[in-house]
């Protein structure tokens, strides 16, 4: 598989895991880690919002983060989407702010909206991460190649309708039904390649991750950690979104803020599995794990 040069990093897929950071500047995010402040909705990341969010991205580049990947609309189960406006008003001051202090750190722009993603190339971020895999706005893939960058392909069968709620636990996507799990996020995957390819994305630049969380159950997430190398055998790097998600709160029986362990479990087996990115909260703790699955599982 061939390495990726990003800006001045060198992604050698194998040799390590890389470890990607994540920045919600949202209100609603599910792990409670949103830098936007309910109040501020609306009204973008502003003032001690944008110093928070550098912060925290220099917390982040110094304990091991190879990535930031900048967010402006939650995920969460249940949430509301937010315009293309709101949402640039959240994530372009945070990414020009980050570039500026941090000119070397790689910025991935977590987004599926066409003027979102370009809006955040030009301000600096270095790679487009789509929850809908270039499903979502037929325009996002062109413009991911007009910028050269790399795209992260995320499978997602959520429907914003089916969500199930437990007291305590947060919200969680009902699964949806498939013949045959591993088999249909491969062929579904690869139809976000091919819109990739014909979009003129090179092959090389195309990072998939299988969706943990969205639209499957526990036992389907359980089922896509565990049998993660046969996704690693399409042939393309691959990222693993675990981090304090639902399905761990329903094998542990914890909120999202106790979720540390079951999130080092799923990082762990990820990685022997064949995760070449994890993207998490606690990136100090996470990194650490992955370092010494790293001692453990890959050849030196």
């Amino acid at each position: 598989m061939q390495s990726l040069t990003i800006g001045n990093q060198t992604f050698n897929w194998g040799s390590r895991t890389y470890v990607m950071g994540i920045l919600n500047l949202t209100p609603d995010s599910f792990s409670g880690d949103g830098l936007l402040s309910p109040s501020a909705a609306g009204r973008g990341v502003i003032g001690e919002g944008i110093e928070v969010a550098v912060e925290q991205a220099k917390e982040f580049l110094a304990n091991g983060a190879d990535i930031l990947d900048v967010g402006g609309e939650s995920t969460r189960p249940g949430s509301q989407p937010v315009s293309a406006n709101e949402e640039m008003e959240r994530v372009i001051p945070v990414i020009e702010a980050i570039t500026k202090e941090f000119p070397d750190a790689l910025i991935s722009i977590d987004t599926y909206k066409t003027q979102v993603a370009e809006e955040a190339f030009k301000a600096g971020a270095h790679i487009l991460n789509d929850v809908w895999g270039l499903r979502a706005d037929p325009g996002l893939a062109p413009v991911a190649a007009q910028y050269n960058v790399p795209v992260i392909l995320m499978h997602n069968r959520s429907n914003p309708a089916s969500v199930e709620v437990r007291a305590q636990l947060g919200n969680a996507y009902i699964g949806s039904e498939y013949h045959n799990l591993i088999e249909d996020v491969k062929r579904e995957l690869l139809v976000s390649v091919d819109l990739a390819k014909k979009a003129g994305i090179e092959e090389s630049h195309i990072i998939l991750d299988p969706g943990i969380g969205f639209g499957k159950t526990r036992g389907h997430n359980l089922e896509l950690i565990n049998r993660l190398d046969e996704i690693r055998k399409l042939g393309y790097p691959v990222l693993l979104g675990t981090s304090r998600k639902s399905f761990i709160g329903f094998t542990l029986d914890l909120p999202a803020d106790q979720r540390l362990e079951g999130t080092a479990a799923t990082i762990a087996v990820g990685i022997a599995r064949g995760a070449d990115i994890i993207r998490v909260h606690d990136v100090k703790e996470m990194a650490r794990v992955a370092k010494m699955t790293d001692a453990i599982v890959r050849e030196k």
